[in-house]
């Protein structure tokens, strides 16, 4: 076992031999969009997305489920074939599962995957001199979170109360590109970061940024001594992010990881309220965050700009404790 229950990484990692080691993860989490499809392959590239976080490439899944007994065969099948569709996307098959009876419907995946024991990109390797890369924007906790509470099932008197406060529905755009970033695999990134050789990396969800950012300065620190410093004003965030978190449409991690994480953080004086919170605010099938070498930079971004994957440089490496917000 390489990495097992005393290492804060993203997946277990077993050791087959000299060329090859298992990754092993399960995730999965109740619906949080209305299409039944979206939501599946919204939930299996979130599952798959921790095998990407260690750099490697998925062999195959099951699927696990829990759906209340009125929701009908249909809805289930869509849910499925959302999932399949996206595990088939990373060259990956759907090879069982189990599903329950369960009050409120959730569905993910128990995923396999394979990489060289050489190549695992773990949280604590990072090294002084390497630049911060992000691969999505930040803002779909914020963003569905205004869908559920815009959307057109609710409640007439609290939408003309909210419409009262000047607060805004949601534009399907946003919600389209918020959408499209979650259904988005971390495939294509995992392969650049192992083509720039990335030993340190995470991919970023239920923590936030800061929150996923502090596991892996903690552990950087105490391999090495080192910590990070991130530039707000370079972390994208993707259309109507801000203008959701104004209107205070925040998931529970807008409070709980700052609660949780907020020893590790310092801020400059300069960055607003409102890309605090955005750092700190829940993420759903994130990018990967990846501590890239400064030698490896221009491969990074060479292999994401071949593959269509955006990438963008959010600050670096640096000697000294914990993380310092620009």
């Amino acid at each position: 076992m390489l990495i097992g229950l005393g290492e804060p990484d993203d997946a277990a990692v077993y050791r087959l031999d000299d060329e090859r080691a298992l990754i092993k993860t399960t995730d999965f989490f109740t619906p949080i969009v209305d299409d039944p499809w979206l939501y599946g392959a919204i939930a299996a590239a979130n599952s798959m997305s921790d095998i990407y976080a260690m750099g490697g490439d998925v062999l195959f899944c099951l699927n696990i489920a829990g759906f209340p007994e009125e929701i009908g065969m249909e809805t289930i099948a869509q849910i499925f074939a959302g999932g399949a569709a996206k595990v088939r996307e990373a060259g990956a098959a759907i090879a069982g599962g189990h599903t329950v009876t369960n009050p409120e419907p959730f569905y993910g995946l128990s995923v396999t995957g394979l990489i060289h024991p050489d190549q695992v990109m773990r949280k604590g390797r990072a090294q002084a001199g390497d630049k911060l890369f992000l691969t999505k924007p930040l803002g779909t906790g914020v963003i569905t979170t205004a869908a559920k509470l815009t959307g057109s099932g609710e409640n007439r008197a609290l939408r003309l109360a909210r419409k009262a406060q000047g607060k805004p529905d949601i534009d399907q755009h946003h919600l389209d590109a918020a959408v499209a970033s979650m259904t988005r695999l971390n495939r294509a990134a995992a392969t650049a970061a192992r083509a720039a050789g990335v030993h340190s990396a995470t991919d970023v969800t239920g923590f936030g940024l800061l929150g996923h950012a502090s596991e892996m300065a903690v552990a950087a620190e105490r391999e090495s001594g080192v910590g990070f410093r991130i530039e707000a004003a370079s972390v994208p965030a993707l259309p109507g992010a801000f203008a959701y978190i104004a209107a205070g449409y925040l998931t529970r991690g807008s409070t709980r990881n700052p609660d949780h994480f907020r020893q590790h953080v310092t801020f400059a004086p300069a960055v607003t309220d409102a890309q605090r919170t955005l750092l700190w605010e829940a993420e759903t099938s994130g990018g990967l965050l990846a501590a890239v070498p400064a030698a490896g930079v221009a491969a990074f971004r060479g292999e994401c700009d071949a593959a269509g994957q955006a990438c963008w440089e959010i600050g670096e490496v640096i000697e000294r404790t914990g993380i310092e917000v620009v």
